[in-house]
């Protein structure tokens, strides 16, 4: 006599976890008012060109442009868009009650 015990299949685990997904999240916090700092001394700057404003800060050297500072913050920006994109993505496990199909899919039970 031969007895088979099926077992039903349980969630499937991902081995590529993002496991600082919370480090990444607050970084992308921080990086975005600094992206705007970045922005408005780049304006200061254009402003102080165009005899708008008051002197630059910083009058010599590479950050004495405009332009320097509005590359700084797009970059700063994009980095910011990047880490929130990879600290709020799809969890590893997903829940076999949830219905909006997220995550990885579980196997369902063979009859």
């Amino acid at each position: 006599m031969v007895v088979k015990i099926r077992f039903q299949y349980g969630p499937r685990v991902s081995r590529r976890g993002r496991k600082n997904r919370h480090l990444a999240l607050a970084a992308a916090a921080l990086l975005t008012p600094a992206a705007l700092t970045a922005c408005a001394l780049a304006l200061w700057r254009l402003a102080a060109d165009l005899h708008m404003a008051g002197p630059f800060a910083i009058s010599e050297g590479l950050f004495s442009h405009w332009q320097v500072w509005f590359a700084a913050a797009i970059l700063i920006q994009l980095m910011a868009i990047f880490l929130n994109r990879y600290g709020s993505g799809q969890p590893v496990v997903s829940d076999p009650d949830d219905d909006r199909g997220e995550g990885i899919l579980v196997a369902e039970p063979r009859a």
